[in-house]
């Protein structure tokens, strides 16, 4: 105890007076419980917890805003490099992709999701400053929730949001809705140009599950699939005969009002090595944390995942080779692209589980029990227009969401270990041939 009376007095505490004057011997008396600490109201406001939740990013940082029944939804992009060519025309491809009323087996919500920059372009190219995306909501119904004001939604996160914030914002969910992504996917759109014009990287996604339909390991080459193979069906899955099993799954659901889940594939090409750090900022564990972000997400493999739980060491290492242009490649790729947490230049691969869509249509005559706010127990039918499996509009979002961890990823290891010459017997010159200065 003689130590930690040492230690106790030699500590500056806040409120420090209530302790003048104690002798050693009486420190050595003090219990926890005897030991007050008096905050004022200056400390309170500097000890006051940042934990808003809308912001992703350290160096290319993207903040959301809106609601699904507000007057619109969009982001604030912060760190994007200057000089960077760029419209509302290359973000409005995915979000075209993401937007809803797009096809039968989609929620029938009519939305242009017509996008407008307000900052940080000027003449056709960023400007170093923060940009504003604004997309105005148009086909609101906020009726439709007049039950979901008084009783939860099973599985969906009215309840939580009341237990954290004491209110909600009733209508479409608020923020718990997928519509929040359209800030996301305009910000990934911005990020995927970053990638491609910088290093070449290529970010892709695909739905490879629906319900119990499941494309084969192997089914697609990673390295020559398009964006047109994924997007040649509604259900963005790039075999043709597995997408049309896909698609009559969803179907099947769709006209009883009820829901399934899926699983979307995500690869990235021609990523640079050397992305990622040790430890706590491993890539796949920052890459796990921005899937996972997204709603209505339940589950995250990376590389050999879970199946390589069934394999020895000896079956599941990747084995080194010098390839003809001398560059080190590994002959498998069990380890999905990252090494140590640090990619090491194969293709990133990795797979997100979605559950089924939580509000089921009223149409299924399925009444649910529930409890409402005041604490009694109900039986809901939820209405609103819903989507009867969440996947195909997934896509573009988990492509958004690896393009924004790779682009912040990139910009740190450009700015800890490219200040200085690199050692060329270990280490690439960063960037790509296919980086060429912007004509301003």
């Amino acid at each position: 105890m003689a130590s930690a009376s040492s230690s106790l007095a030699s500590k500056q505490f806040l409120g420090a007076s209530r302790l003048d004057g104690l002798a050693s011997s009486d420190l050595g008396k003090l219990s926890v419980s005897t030991v007050q600490i008096s905050v004022g109201p200056r400390t309170l406001r500097r000890l006051q917890v940042n934990a808003a939740g809308s912001i992703y990013g350290n160096h290319f940082r993207v903040s959301t805003f809106g609601e699904s029944h507000g007057g619109g939804v969009g982001c604030i992009i912060d760190g994007c490099p200057p000089r960077l060519p760029l419209s509302e025309a290359d973000m409005q491809v995915d979000l075209d992709r993401r937007r809803p009323g797009q096809s039968r087996i989609t929620t029938p919500r009519k939305e242009t999701d017509t996008c407008k920059i307000s900052s940080g372009v000027s003449e056709g190219f960023t400007t170093g400053t923060p940009i504003h995306v604004f997309v105005p909501n148009t086909d609101q119904r906020g009726h439709d929730y007049k039950e979901m004001s008084l009783a939860y939604r099973p599985s969906h996160a009215d309840a939580t949001y009341d237990m954290k914030y004491g209110v909600r914002s009733v209508q479409g969910g608020g923020r718990s809705s997928a519509r929040e992504t359209i800030g996301r996917v305009a910000a990934g759109a911005v990020a995927k140009k970053i990638l491609k014009q910088f290093a070449g990287t290529e970010v892709l996604a695909y739905v490879s599950q629906v319900h119990k339909v499941v494309l084969p390991e192997g089914m697609v080459d990673h390295e020559s699939l398009t964006l047109d193979q994924i997007e040649s069906n509604i259900v963005r899955c790039p075999d043709p005969e597995y997408a049309e099993k896909m698609i009559t799954a969803i179907d099947t659901v769709r006209v009883k009002g009820d829901s399934v889940g899926g699983v979307v594939t995500c690869i990235v090409r021609n990523a640079p090595r050397g992305l990622g750090s040790p430890v706590f900022d491993k890539l796949e564990a920052e890459l796990a944390k921005a899937a996972m972000s997204l709603p209505a997400t339940k589950g995250f493999e990376f590389g050999s995942g879970f199946a390589g739980t069934y394999l020895t060491g000896s079956e599941h290492n990747d084995e080194f080779y010098m390839a003809g242009d001398g560059k080190i490649r590994t002959r498998t790729n069990r380890s999905g692209g990252i090494q140590g947490g640090i990619s090491n230049g194969e293709i990133i691969h990795m797979r997100i589980a979605f559950k089924p869509t939580s509000t089921i249509s009223v149409s299924s005559c399925k009444r649910q029990n529930t409890v409402t706010r005041d604490k009694h127990e109900t039986e809901l039918i939820a209405r609103g227009r819903h989507d009867p499996c969440v996947v195909p509009r997934a896509v573009p979002m988990v492509e958004a969401m690896v393009a924004l961890v790779l682009v912040d990823q990139l910009m740190a290891q450009f700015a800890q270990n490219y200040m200085f010459p690199i050692n060329q017997e270990l280490q690439e010159p960063f960037g790509s041939p296919r980086h060429e200065p912007a004509n301003v």
